[in-house]
């Protein structure tokens, strides 16, 4: 996948099996979808040397379900590179992501935080100092890296965080047309978001709307708290920041 993944308990760490699964949970979808392997059964898929209809039930389930998200986001989230290609590293992360804390739920775990380059999912209370304290969250500058835009305190439902941005990867969300995105820019042209954080109950949710907000722009950002229940913090090219009611509440901004 091409990042860090992390796992913070707050107590003691699961038992040695557990921890395996929850590994697994990673390596099998970076096996199955990444197209940085070349023996990836979406490699052998973009080769031409296998049809999608004779690809894993699994693979051929998450094309379905990216391209359900495509249709609910207004093609703002694509499962398409501009070469055709199916690309679905926007939905599989969080996919193994999930997969990971059901494992870990399953097991009878409470309170656990699990990081995957940034996008997180957690469980339960944090360990400050032997006390009990909401997982804090801090969402990083992206025009100053070693800055934040807020920390946030994560109660209730909303348990999934997912930040999706130019600053550490440049300009890699593309819509399915390939010559412009949604707000009608060029791609060598900079997007009216350049982050957008995600707050939501699940993480395959707050993954992909992350993805579809900064690549479809202030609309799509209107769009997506209308019809679905999520928070949102955008952050725009002169550093300004949106943020949702329900965002406002959970963080305390560093920046006006």
């Amino acid at each position: 996948m091409g990042t860090t993944v992390s796992l913070n308990v707050a107590g003691a760490l699961p038992n040695a099996s557990t921890l395996a699964e929850v590994e697994e949970a990673f390596v099998d979808i970076d096996r199955r979808f990444s197209l940085y392997r070349d023996d990836s059964e979406l490699s052998r898929i973009a080769r031409g040397e296998l049809p999608l209809t004779r690809a894993d039930a699994e693979v051929r389930q998450s094309y379905a379900d990216a391209l359900d998200w495509a249709r609910l986001t207004g093609d703002a989230f694509t499962p398409h590179r501009p070469d055709g290609v199916i690309d679905l590293s926007g939905l599989v992360k969080a996919t193994a992501i999930d997969r990971a804390g059901r494992v870990l739920e399953a097991a009878g775990e409470v309170n656990w935080l699990i990081n995957a380059g940034g996008d997180i999912l957690l469980s339960g209370e944090s360990n400050v100092g032997g006390s009990r304290e909401p997982w804090r969250l801090a969402i990083i500058d992206p025009q100053d890296r070693q800055g934040l835009l807020c920390l946030l305190d994560v109660t209730g439902s909303r348990s999934a965080l997912a930040t999706s941005g130019t600053a550490e990867r440049g300009e890699h969300v593309w819509r399915a047309s390939g010559d412009h995105r949604r707000d009608g820019h060029r791609p060598d042209e900079r997007l009216p978001f350049v982050q957008v954080s995600v707050l939501a109950d699940d993480i395959v949710t707050a993954d992909v709307l992350a993805t579809a907000i900064l690549a479809g722009g202030p609309e799509r950002s209107d769009d997506v708290l209308d019809r679905f229940d999520v928070d949102v913090l955008t952050v725009d090219g002169r550093g300004e920041l949106t943020a949702s009611p329900g965002f406002r509440r959970a963080a305390g901004l560093l920046t006006a």
